[in-house]
C-alpha cells in the first residue's frame, strides 16, 4: 500500500501579469486554468493521485518586489483556506537580493512559508554564485528554511545557444524541458559550491528538481574534477550528502531513480509530481512502480513519499 504523499514542487500562476507569463502562451488553456486553480479542482486532482499536501510555487517569474509580494498573498490566502492540503513556497525578487532576503523572512515568519523556490537565473542569464546575491541564503540558513532552485527559460545571454539548423520551437524545447532546463541548474549547483556558498553557509539547504538535473550520473566525475577547482572547507561530497535534496519532479523512470539512490543519501531523495505539467496520477504510478520494483525497504518507502519532506520542512501531515 502507496503511503501517505508529500509533494514539493508543486506549480501556480498568480494574478500578476499571466497575461505576459510564458506559460499562457506555451502551454494549453486548461493547463494554465489548472495552474490558477488554488481550490476545490486542485484538491480534487490532488485526491485523484493521493497527495495528502502539495507544497506550492510561482511557475518561473523574475518579478519586482511588488509583484512577488502580490503574488506571494495571493497563495498565502489559498494556504490559509486549507492549511492541511497547501503550503507554500515564497517567489523572491532575486534581482534585488537584499529585498528578497526581507521578502523571504516575512513569509516565513508571517505567514507559514516553508522556504523558498527561485528560478535557477534572472532574465540576463546571471546565477547566485555572485556574493551580492548571498544574503537570500544568509537568510535561509538563518530561518532554517530550504531555497529550491528551479529551472527557468534561458537567459538572454542563451538564447541563440540553442538555435540551429531546425525550428525555432524545437530550439525553444532544447532550451527548456528537453534539455537546457536540467543542464544549466545543475551547472548552478556547482558554480555555487566553486563560488565557496556552502563553507560560508555550512547548513544551507538546497533542494533541486528533476531526478537531481543531469548530476547523480555525472557526479563520480564531477567529483574528481572538483578536487582541482581550489581547497575547500567542506568538498563536494559533503556538500552533496548534506547540503542537498532532490525531488523527482515530474520523471517518472525507474533507470535514473535507481541511479539517484545509489548516488545520494536516500533520506535526501524527495517525491514530487511538478503539477500540473505532469498528472498526479503518473505520479502514484510511479511510487506503485518502485515499490513493486523492491528499489526501497517499506521504510524507505515512506521516507520517500513524505516523511523525508516532512523532516526538511518541519511540518507533519494530517493523515
Amino acid at each position: 500500500m502507496v503511503p501517505p504523499l508529500l509533494t514539493l514542487e508543486e506549480h501556480f500562476v498568480s494574478v500578476v501579469g499571466l497575461g505576459e507569463h510564458p506559460a499562457a502562451k506555451m502551454f494549453p488553456e486548461a493547463t494554465v486554468a489548472r495552474m490558477q486553480d488554488l481550490g476545490e479542482n486542485r484538491i480534487r486532482e490532488m485526491d485523484a493521485g493521493k497527495v495528502t499536501l502539495q507544497v506550492i510555487s510561482h511557475a518561473p517569474l523574475d518579478a519586482s518586489l511588488a509583484d512577488c509580494r502580490r503574488a506571494n498573498d495571493q497563495l498565502a490566502q489559498a494556504c490559509a483556506a486549507h492549511p492541511a492540503r497547501f503550503a507554500g513556497f515564497a517567489t523572491l525578487p532575486m534581482g534585488d537580493p537584499e529585498a528578497a532576503a526581507e521578502e523571504l523572512k516575512r513569509m516565513v515568519q508571517d505567514h507559514g512559508f516553508l522556504g523558498a523556490l527561485v528560478d535557477n537565473q534572472l532574465e540576463d542569464g546571471q546565477m547566485y554564485d555572485a556574493e551580492k546575491f548571498w544574503p537570500v541564503f544568509e537568510q535561509a540558513e538563518a530561518l532554517d528554511v530550504p531555497i529550491y532552485i528551479h529551472p527557468t527559460y534561458p537567459g538572454t545571454d542563451l538564447e541563440d545557444h540553442y538555435k540551429g539548423n531546425f525550428p525555432d520551437s524545437t530550439a525553444f524545447m532544447l532550451g527548456t524541458f528537453s534539455w537546457g532546463w536540467h543542464a544549466e541548474t545543475g551547472l548552478h549547483i556547482l558554480r555555487l559550491f566553486a563560488a565557496g556558498l556552502f563553507d560560508k553557509y555550512p547548513k544551507l539547504k538546497i533542494v533541486i528538481g528533476h531526478m537531481g538535473e543531469f548530476m547523480p550520473y555525472m557526479f563520480e566525475r564531477f567529483e574528481r574534477s572538483a578536487r582541482l577547482w581550489g581547497k575547500r572547507e567542506r568538498d563536494l561530497r559533503t556538500v552533496w550528502n548534506e547540503n542537498i535534496w532532490i525531488t523527482t519532479s515530474g520523471h517518472f523512470a525507474l533507470p535514473p531513480f535507481e541511479c539517484l539512490v545509489k548516488t545520494i543519501p536516500r533520506d535526501r531523495v524527495l517525491y514530487s509530481v511538478d503539477y500540473p505539467f505532469s498528472t498526479t496520477e503518473r505520479g502514484l504510478q510511479f511510487v506503485e512502480e518502485i515499490e513493486k520494483a523492491g528499489i526501497l525497504t517499506a521504510e524507505e518507502l515512506e521516507g520517500f513519499c513524505y516523511r523525508n519532506a516532512e523532516k526538511l520542512l518541519k511540518v507533519k501531515l494530517s493523515v
